[in-house]
């Protein structure tokens, strides 16, 4: 969750943020979701660590079937 998607996707891009992003070398944006309510935000995100990876796939899918990085459209 962050109020600044473009500025969290560049630190993650960068490798400056620690966790699973740099461990694992991830860096292209092929999810996300806006919520206006914050604590709305923070509820999904609770709820979406809970799943199971293969629905996490889909839902990705929906959205994005070719994961395509979807950065370029978060700047413009």
């Amino acid at each position: 969750m962050t109020s600044d998607l473009v500025k969290r996707v560049w630190q993650h891009r960068e490798g400056v943020v620690d966790g699973f992003t740099r461990v694992h070398g991830t860096t292209r944006l092929v999810w996300y979701e806006v919520h206006a309510d914050i604590m709305e935000a923070i509820r999904r995100e609770k709820l979406i660590k809970k799943w199971h990876r293969d629905w996490k796939v889909n839902l990705v899918q929906r959205m994005n079937p070719g994961w395509e990085d979807l950065y370029d459209q978060t700047v413009g």
